[in-house]
């Protein structure tokens, strides 16, 4: 796979960075704080790593990130992060990863591969094991698939709801965790907001990943997931007015599956929130806290 030209790697970066100075912080005034901001991640397969274009954005834009909720690959990835792994570490580890490092094909009644590997896969980006051991405060969003409920992990062992949250249905089997029979994220929880409010956010970013893809499905998956994307073009709209700021990179030309276009993705991630960044700055100042002093 080719690489990406350093020149206009090292431009791109700089040019966020001048952004960021065009759109500084003018100070917090005396008396209040600035809000408690939550960053919620979506779901998307190989297009999620994407949001690591964005976290790079904020990180070389010091844009504050408090806590994080995550959805499939956006819990995958929140997790990482919150853990306190490279961005740099996490890009690589997308260059390299195939189906097989996380999903294994063992068809059943309940469907076509388990993902009992994705544990191990996640060791590769960190030790943590526990939610309580993160450096930032974390949830993961499942669905219920008996009550048809999401359901939130943010305390206890992090494996478990990991593979529950990116359980799609139809293709890995449900995880069955705490009395619960589980799958993925995305079926109530498109974009887990829900989740960084439960950590107490006080202003939300949102980062979507819509699939555009309008070519003829290849496989019995891709017919799986163009008519989940159908489902939710018409269930979009109650997340959205919850969030005060949605970021949507561009991942229209990429399949659900395509880890080699690691490069793209992330740009595609980094330019979405470049684009963002002077809405991020007018909510935080907009929503400055009092403190009672």
């Amino acid at each position: 796979m080719s690489k990406a030209e350093p020149g206009k790697t090292a431009s791109f970066r700089e040019l966020a960075k001048e952004v960021f100075r065009a759109f500084a912080y003018g100070g917090t005034p005396p008396g209040t704080r600035r809000p408690r901001v939550g960053l919620a991640l979506a779901g998307g397969f190989a297009r999620g790593i994407a949001h690591i274009g964005v976290l790079r954005v904020f990180r070389e834009a010091a844009i504050p990130i408090d806590v994080v909720s995550g959805t499939s690959v956006g819990a995958l990835i929140g997790a990482g992060y919150c853990a306190g792994t490279s961005l740099e570490s996490m890009e690589e580890l997308a260059r390299e990863t195939k189906f097989s490092d996380f999903g294994r094909w063992m068809p059943s009644w309940l469907g076509l591969a388990t993902n009992h590997r994705l544990e191990q896969y996640f060791s590769r980006l960190t030790p943590v094991k526990q939610f309580e051991d993160l450096q930032k405060p974390l949830a993961i969003a499942a669905t219920d698939i008996n009550k048809g409920l999401s359901v939130y992990y943010h305390s206890g062992p992090i494996g478990p709801a990991l593979r529950a949250s990116c359980a799609y249905p139809g293709l890995f089997v449900p995880i069955q965790f705490e009395g619960r029979t589980l799958v993925d994220g995305f079926l109530t929880a498109l974009v887990p907001i829900e989740g960084v409010l439960l950590l107490g956010a006080e202003l939300v970013i949102a980062v979507y990943l819509e699939s555009k893809t309008i070519e003829s499905p290849r496989t019995f998956t891709d017919v799986l997931s163009r008519s989940f994307t159908i489902i939710q073009k018409h269930a979009d709209l109650e997340w959205r007015q919850h969030a005060d700021v949605i970021i949507e990179p561009d991942v229209s030309p990429y399949a659900w599956d395509d880890f080699t276009k690691t490069i793209e993705l992330v740009r595609a991630g980094e330019e979405a929130a470049l684009r963002a960044l002077p809405a991020i700055r007018a909510a935080i100042e907009g929503k400055h806290i009092a403190t009672g002093r």
